[in-house]
């Protein structure tokens, strides 16, 4: 008995009686995997914040837009690459030392969920992956071209991401919090909170915006209906 209860806290995750028999700690350290995740996401940050700067057919885009499409290029990078690693390889990851296995184990200090598999991140990141990451590509493509459905794609990826966010908070919630160190200014406040709260901000933000923009352009289309048929 006292050998399994010393296995069973041979990891860093919560609850510290959880089973993970084939883990393995990390060879990198935290700082290394942090540096890696913001570097790369401040590369396409900044490479799309350069891109577009550059005036198109329909001019140049204003602040808060090249804002909004850096977002949609940072979220194709972590939902298309990092998520899409655990959505292939969650199975696998606490024993694994691949760099992105290592993320992983190490975000996991903040939500063991994702060392144990549970259903429901499997799902949500599956879903997150494989949709909401290429559509965010798709969505940047749409605003350097002035596509007209760019909007509804806005709408459409903001709409998936809210809704996998409040998901993963209120299960979690109904979890009690198990699955972290509560209160852990690292683990539980900034990899649990703080990281999943933008995509709740920041997709009801881009949500009421597409919601205006889709309203105007309607409103346009119904007067200009309404002035031909007085006329006809």
């Amino acid at each position: 008995m006292e050998s399994t209860s010393k296995h069973h806290v041979a990891h860093p995750f919560w609850p510290r009686d959880l089973s993970i028999p084939n883990y393995v700690p990390n060879d990198r350290s935290m700082s290394e995997i942090l540096t890696f995740l913001f570097s790369v996401s401040g590369v396409f940050l900044l490479a799309t914040w350069g891109i577009t700067g550059r005036e198109n057919a329909s001019g140049r885009l204003g602040v808060w837009r090249r804002l909004a499409v850096c977002w949609f290029a940072v979220c194709g990078f972590i939902h298309g690459v990092i998520e899409g690693w655990f959505s292939l390889y969650y199975e696998v990851i606490p024993a694994d030392q691949s760099f992105l296995s290592q993320l992983w184990k190490e975000y996991s200090k903040g939500d063991s969920r994702y060392a144990i598999a549970d259903n429901f991140t499997v799902c949500m990141e599956t879903i997150t992956a494989w949709l909401w990451g290429p559509f965010s590509f798709w969505a940047v493509y749409a605003f350097l071209t002035n596509k007209p459905y760019r909007f509804v794609l806005q709408l459409i990826i903001s709409l998936g991401q809210l809704y996998g966010a409040v998901l993963y908070f209120y299960t979690e919630h109904r979890d009690g919090y198990a699955h972290s160190e509560m209160g852990h200014p690292i683990y539980f406040w900034f990899y649990f909170v703080f990281l999943n709260a933008l995509w709740v901000i920041i997709p009801l933000v881009l949500i009421v915006d597409a919601w205006g923009q889709l309203s105007g352009a309607q409103a346009l289309t119904d007067n200009a209906r309404s002035h031909k048929s007085k006329r006809t």
